[in-house]
């Protein structure tokens, strides 16, 4: 284990790693409204992603000052480059999925510390205390002016199966609706809504504790999904594994439920049986907010509620947020699919993918570029067999580019030279039509195209830019000499 890992226990030791480099972490002293105002400013500074231009890949960035609050700082676009990603690991870009899929291999499991010493739980306000009002204690940011309201992002969401007491923690779209009220949006298939439904079948409320500012470490592996993390596979033991210690959990203050030890915030309740809402109720927009496809969602006409019964902090808090389309969400989705790929495209040809990205214009969710190998000639059609692997690993993803080797995949003017020159449309196009995708793309709807049979469904692609094994000699790169630029330029730091 590197010296980084070994820093990086909570959200406060995160920063204090990036304070050590010159370009990963700005602070501003000028008050900043969390309604939209926040949000603005760091789509300029560091957002990147699928956020419409002009945007850049910055520094993450904490305002000191929020109006409307005296004691509460937030933090914005820690995740959302993945050189920064790399360094809170202490590892290199190329190397993360692989260090992912080796930490989902050998997970440790997390623990239970009393309550007298979880920071999360420094300061307590119950609901039944007067005046309790979420939006008085915590400056839940929106995205843009015509969001449903003000929304927690990086909400780590735990609970229970209420019928086997196995844990699983998940993020999700949580608008906050009244002073004691916050919508929780589900997408189809997550392991949180069968919780929820167990329960509500059972006519019963589901506890639930929602972190926020977390060991980075916990934010990437609640972004697992199945088959590589199935229903029971508690995903607080990749974090554990990445850090090789356990996570830390303590019992809730309010609820018969569990959160993290060392979170910033910590909010407690329920999500009720048979209460529903509509997301927008409060500001009629029809919009929730920005998602990481690049466009705002639409708001949902009945969505879950949970009744919040506490919220816990640590002593001068930081609240955590993101911009929905920020690169933050392309590495906390796009490294664990990564990660899910390899294992198993690695499990059924061995040797062959030599590595896999997920790309900031591919969301993180839906584009997967994978290097692969040919080494002779029984090898030729592995690399659509292999693109086939990764539809399974992720059910979400929707397109497959293939390269070769010397292609770099984390260079994406390389990867489009080698669609150029080595991808002929007729020939090198796959096309597997009527396959689920993902709600929040909006091409993925029969309005688009009457081929799509229903919301969410689309055409999965995969787009073979790899040279057949019996061509190679005829796409060799040009070969240039090696030399040692820091002779002629000192300090020079190749790629």
């Amino acid at each position: 284990m590197s010296e980084n890992q070994k820093k990086v226990t909570d959200l406060r030791s995160a920063i204090a790693l990036l304070s050590e480099y010159e370009d990963e972490l700005i602070y501003t002293d000028e008050p900043v409204d969390p309604i939209a105002e926040l949000s603005g400013v760091y789509r300029y500074v560091g957002a990147n992603g699928t956020v419409q231009r002009p945007t850049q890949i910055g520094p993450a960035m904490i305002f000191n000052k929020i109006k409307g609050y005296n004691d509460m700082r937030v933090l914005i676009g820690l995740l959302s480059s993945r050189k920064r990603v790399a360094r809170l690991f202490g590892t290199s870009q190329e190397n993360l999925a692989f260090m992912l899929k080796d930490s989902v291999q050998h997970p440790i499991a997390p623990i239970v510390i009393p309550r007298e010493k979880a920071v999360c739980q420094e300061v307590v306000h119950l609901a039944t205390d007067p005046g309790f009002d979420i939006l008085k204690i915590l400056p839940a940011p929106t995205n843009t002016p015509e969001d449903a309201g003000p929304y927690f992002t990086l909400g780590m969401c735990y609970a229970a199966d209420p019928e086997t007491g196995e844990h699983d923690v998940t993020i999700h779209r949580l608008c906050v609706q009244s002073k004691d009220e916050i919508s929780m949006y589900f997408v189809p298939g997550r392991h949180l809504d069968v919780f929820r439904q167990k329960a509500e079948a059972q006519g019963k409320a589901l506890p639930v504790s929602i972190s926020i500012g977390v060991d980075p470490a916990i934010e990437i592996g609640a972004c697992f999904e199945p088959p590589t993390t199935p229903l029971g596979f508690d995903e607080l033991s990749i974090a554990g594994s990445l850090r090789n210690q356990p996570v830390e959990l303590t019992d809730c203050v309010s609820i018969n439920a569990r959160a993290i030890a060392n979170a910033e915030v910590v909010i407690e309740g329920e999500l009720l049986p048979n209460v529903r809402v509509r997301e927008d109720q409060n500001t009629n927009t029809g919009k929730a907010m920005p998602e990481f496809p690049g466009y705002t969602g639409d708001a949902q006409a009945a969505v879950p509620v949970i009744k919040v019964k506490a919220i816990t902090h640590r002593k001068h808090p930081i609240l955590q947020t993101c911009i929905g389309p920020s690169d933050e969400h392309t590495n906390m989705a796009g490294i664990p699919t990564e990660a899910s790929i390899l294992q198993m495209v690695e499990r059924a040809l061995p040797g062959f993918v030599q590595n896999v990205h997920c790309p900031s214009p591919g969301t993180g969710k839906y584009l997967a570029v994978l290097q692969v190998k040919k080494r002779n000639a029984n090898d030729e059609g592995r690399q659509r067999q292999a693109a086939l692997l990764a539809f399974s690993a992720f059910s979400e993803l929707k397109h497959v580019m293939l390269v070769d080797e010397d292609v770099d995949v984390f260079d994406m003017n390389d990867v489009m030279w080698a669609m150029t020159t080595r991808y002929q449309g007729d020939v090198s196009t796959v096309f597997i039509p009527g396959v689920r995708c993902h709600p929040l793309d909006p091409s993925s709807d029969p309005a688009f195209s009457p081929s799509i049979r229903g919301h969410g469904i689309a055409c999965k692609t995969i787009f073979d830019c790899t040279v057949p094994y019996s061509l190679k000699h005829n796409f060799k790169r040009c070969a240039f000499m090696a030399v040692d630029v820091n002779r002629f330029i000192p300090g020079f730091n190749k790629k």
